[in-house]
C-alpha cells in the first residue's frame, strides 16, 4: 500500500446486495431521455431542453472536424430570425457584455447588483447553472419562475419547430444557443432596462456575440482554459476574448500580463484608430459623439455636453456637466478627442477608488474579487454615463497613462448606491461559506490554474481566521472533480499544500438516479468517462504524496506567521490517515460519508448498504464522527458545487 493510502474503490457503486452495479455503469449519462408529450410543466420543459444537448460521441466527432467558426455566428443569426427577432431588436436591451477566463460571472453579478441599486430593472444571462437551469436567466437578480421559464420555453420551442427547414442539416439550436435565444426573448418581453450578458466560451464566436450594439464591454482576468476551442496560449485566448469589442462601444479590462494585454489593444485598434491628439477642430464636429481624455481624466460626454470655442486663437473644449456634473474648460492641445470607435481602458485597482473615502465592502469573499469589483464599477459607471445619469461618481485626480500603454479608466468616488450594490452582491458557488454544526463548507467552482490559486488563497485565509475548537481534532476534507480538457493534475498540485486529511473524488452527479431531476442531467459525457476520470484524479493525488514534493509554494517564510499578509495555515498535526483518498460514484454518497449525519440539514434517509465496507472508509468515519470541526473544500467544477448545493440547500430546488 502506498504511503498516500490511495484507494481506488467506487464505494457507492456497490449495490444494496453487495454486487458491483455494472448495469448502472453501462446505463450512463449518454442515454437519451424518453420524450413525453409536453404538458407545460417545468420538468417536462427541461427534459425537452436536454434533448438539445450534444451527445458525447457526436461531440467528439464535431471537435475533430470543426469548421469555420464564423459560420456558427451566422447560424445563430438564422435561429434568431426563425424565433421572430432580428439582430437590431437586441439593441433595445442596452446590453453589457462581459467575457474573461476567471471572474466573469462574479463581475456580472457585481455589475447587475450595482445598477439594480439605481432602481433599474435588470436582466442577467449567465452559465452554467448550479441547481436549476432557470438560474441562467434572471430578472432583478432572481431566477425567472418555473412558470415563466415554462411559458417562454414552449413558445420558443414551438416557433423553431414550426420554422424547420427539412433541407437543413440542423433544424434546432443546441442547448446553450437555445437558452441564449430564450434569454433575449424573456428580456424583451419583460421590458428590462438593461441586460448583463456573460459570454459562454471565448468571445469572438460565442453565440452571445451576435449582438451588434452593446452599451459597454468588459474583459476580466485571462488565463488558460478551453484550449481545445480557444487555443493553448494566453495570446490566442486574448484574441478570442477581444472578439466582443464593437465599433462605438467603450471597453474596459483589468491588469493582464503584457502579451495578452497587447493582443487586446491590437484587437481594439483593428476596429478603430487609437486616441490621438488633434491640432484643430471644425465647427461641424459639434454633432458627433466624443470621448474626452483631458489631463489624465476620462470624461464620457454626449454631443449636448460638448461645446467648442476659441479664445486668443486657441480652441477650447467646454464640458457643461450634462453627463458628469462639472463645467470645465480645457485647451484643445491638452485634450484628446476621438470618435467612439472602440476605446479600451485599463481599470485602476479598487484601492485607488477607495482613497479619500470609506473602504468598500464586497458581498463576495476573496482578495481576487476586488479586481472583479473594480471592473464592475467602471462598466456600471460607463453604462450610467452613456444613458445620461448624473449620479455616477465624482471624478478624482489621476495620473495620465504612459505613452504606448492603454489609457487608465477614471478614478472616481463610488456613489452610495454603488457601495450598496457591491455590499449586497450574492453569487452562489463562488467563495461561498456554509456553517452547519461542526461542518464548514467552502464552495468555489475554480477550474483553471489561476482561479484555483485564488481559491486556495481564500480557503487558507478563511481557515486562518476561523476560531479553533477548545478541544477535539480538526479534519480537512477535499471534495474535487474536474471536467473537459482541464489539467486536473496541475489543479490538484495547487491544492496539495492545504494539508487535507482526506481527498474525495466523485462525478458531478447529485445522485445515481437523476431521472427525477432534469436540471442535473448531462448527456455530453458517459458515466464510464466520468468515473474513469475520477480514478485518474485519485491517481494524480496519490503520486503527489509519493513524490518528494517541493517546498510549499504558498508559504511566505519572510513574514511572521501571525502577520496580516500571512497565508500560512494554523498548526495542523498530521493524523495517521493523512492523505487518504476515496472515490464515490455520486455526490450524495460522498456527502453521506463526509457528514456522518452531523450536518443538521443534510439528513438522507439511510446510507446505502456497503457504503462503509472498506477499511479506510470505516476508520475515516470514526475520525469524522469524533472531530470537533470539519472543514470541507468543494472545488474543481461549478457543476460539482451545484450538485453539493442542491443537496445541502434543498430550498434552491424549489
Amino acid at each position: 500500500m502506498s504511503r498516500a493510502r490511495c484507494h481506488a474503490l467506487f464505494l457507492a457503486a456497490v449495490s444494496p446486495r453487495g454486487a458491483t452495479t455494472r448495469v448502472a455503469v453501462r446505463r450512463g449519462l449518454s442515454a437519451w431521455p424518453v420524450l413525453q408529450e409536453p404538458d407545460m410543466e417545468y420538468q417536462d420543459a427541461v427534459r425537452t431542453l436536454n434533448t438539445l444537448q450534444t451527445n458525447a460521441n457526436y461531440l467528439e466527432m464535431v471537435k475533430r472536424k470543426r469548421g469555420d467558426p464564423q459560420t456558427q455566428l451566422e447560424a445563430m443569426k438564422l435561429y434568431l430570425a426563425r424565433s421572430g427577432l432580428q439582430v437590431e431588436d437586441l439593441d433595445q436591451l442596452n446590453i453589457i457584455h462581459i467575457t474573461g477566463t476567471k471572474g466573469k460571472g462574479s463581475t456580472c453579478a457585481f455589475t447587475e447588483r450595482i445598477l439594480r441599486s439605481y432602481g433599474l430593472k435588470t436582466g442577467f444571462f449567465s452559465s452554467p447553472h448550479l441547481v436549476q437551469v432557470r438560474e441562467r436567466i434572471r430578472i432583478n437578480g432572481q431566477p425567472i419562475s418555473s412558470e415563466l421559464f415554462t411559458k417562454h420555453f414552449w413558445r420558443l420551442y414551438h416557433r423553431l419547430e414550426e420554422t424547420k427547414d427539412d433541407s437543413s442539416c440542423v433544424s434546432m439550436p443546441g442547448y446553450f444557443r437555445f437558452l441564449t435565444l430564450m434569454a433575449f426573448h424573456v428580456f424583451l418581453q419583460e421590458k428590462v432596462d438593461l441586460a448583463v450578458l456573460e459570454v459562454g466560451i471565448g468571445g469572438a464566436y460565442d453565440c452571445t456575440n451576435i449582438i451588434r450594439k452593446p452599451v459597454v464591454c468588459g474583459i476580466t482576468s485571462l488565463g488558460i482554459d478551453h484550449t481545445g476551442l480557444l487555443g493553448d496560449t494566453m495570446e490566442k485566448i486574448a484574441w478570442q476574448k477581444g472578439g466582443i469589442f464593437k465599433s462605438g462601444v467603450p471597453a474596459f479590462t483589468v491588469l493582464q500580463p503584457d502579451e495578452p494585454l497587447a493582443v487586446l489593444r491590437d484587437r481594439a485598434q483593428q476596429i478603430s484608430v487609437s486616441l490621438m491628439e488633434l491640432p484643430g477642430v471644425e465647427e461641424d464636429c459639434l454633432g458627433r459623439h466624443f470621448i474626452l481624455w483631458a489631463l489624465g481624466l476620462l470624461i464620457c460626454v454626449r454631443p449636448a455636453g460638448v461645446h467648442l470655442g476659441s479664445r486668443n486663437r486657441v480652441w477650447w473644449v467646454l464640458v457643461d456637466g450634462r453627463a458628469d456634473g462639472i463645467r470645465e474648460g480645457y485647451p484643445l492641445s491638452s485634450c484628446c478627442l476621438s470618435p467612439p470607435q472602440c476605446p479600451l481602458y485599463l481599470c485602476p485597482p479598487l484601492q485607488a477608488l477607495e482613497e479619500g473615502g470609506p473602504p468598500l465592502t464586497l458581498g463576495l469573499e476573496g482578495e481576487h474579487q476586488r479586481s472583479n469589483a473594480a471592473l464592475a464599477l467602471q462598466v456600471a459607471r460607463c453604462w450610467l454615463q452613456q444613458k445620461g445619469y448624473q449620479d455616477a461618481g465624482e471624478l478624482k485626480a489621476s495620473r495620465p497613462s504612459l505613452p504606448g500603454q492603454l489609457p487608465l479608466a477614471p478614478v472616481f468616488q463610488p456613489t452610495p448606491r454603488m457601495q450598496q450594490g457591491l455590499r449586497h452582491t450574492e453569487w452562489p458557488g463562488r467563495t461561498q461559506l456554509l456553517r452547519r454544526g461542526p461542518l464548514t463548507w467552502y464552495l468555489d467552482g475554480a477550474h483553471t490554474t489561476s482561479s484555483m490559486q485564488a481559491c486556495v488563497r481564500w480557503f487558507r485565509q478563511a481557515l486562518h481566521r476561523c476560531e479553533r475548537p477548545d478541544s477535539g481534532s480538526e479534519v480537512r476534507v477535499l471534495l474535487f472533480n474536474s471536467t473537459g480538457d482541464r489539467d486536473s493534475a496541475a489543479l490538484l498540485k495547487l491544492l496539495q499544500p492545504c494539508q487535507f486529511d482526506y481527498a474525495i473524488f466523485c462525478p458531478n452527479l447529485a445522485e445515481m438516479a437523476s431521472t427525477d431531476n432534469a436540471d442535473q442531467q448531462n448527456f455530453t459525457v458517459t458515466l464510464d468517462q466520468v468515473l474513469l476520470r475520477c480514478l485518474a484524479h485519485q491517481q494524480h493525488w496519490s503520486r503527489l504524496h509519493e513524490e518528494q514534493v517541493s517546498p510549499d509554494p504558498w508559504s511566505t517564510p519572510s513574514q511572521e506567521q501571525d502577520g496580516p499578509a500571512s497565508l500560512l495555515l494554523a498548526p495542523h498535526p498530521p493524523h495517521t490517515h493523512s492523505a487518504s483518498s476515496l472515490v464515490f460514484s455520486c455526490i450524495s454518497h460522498a456527502l453521506q460519508w463526509i457528514t456522518q449525519g452531523r450536518d443538521p440539514l443534510f439528513q438522507p434517509p439511510s446510507p446505502p448498504r456497503g457504503l462503509l465496507a472498506h477499511p479506510v472508509a470505516d476508520s475515516g468515519a470514526m475520525v469524522l464522527q469524533e472531530a470537533a470541526a470539519i472543514h470541507v473544500l468543494v472545488t474543481g467544477s461549478l457543476h460539482l458545487v451545484g450538485g453539493v448545493l442542491k443537496l445541502l440547500e434543498p430550498s434552491l430546488s424549489q
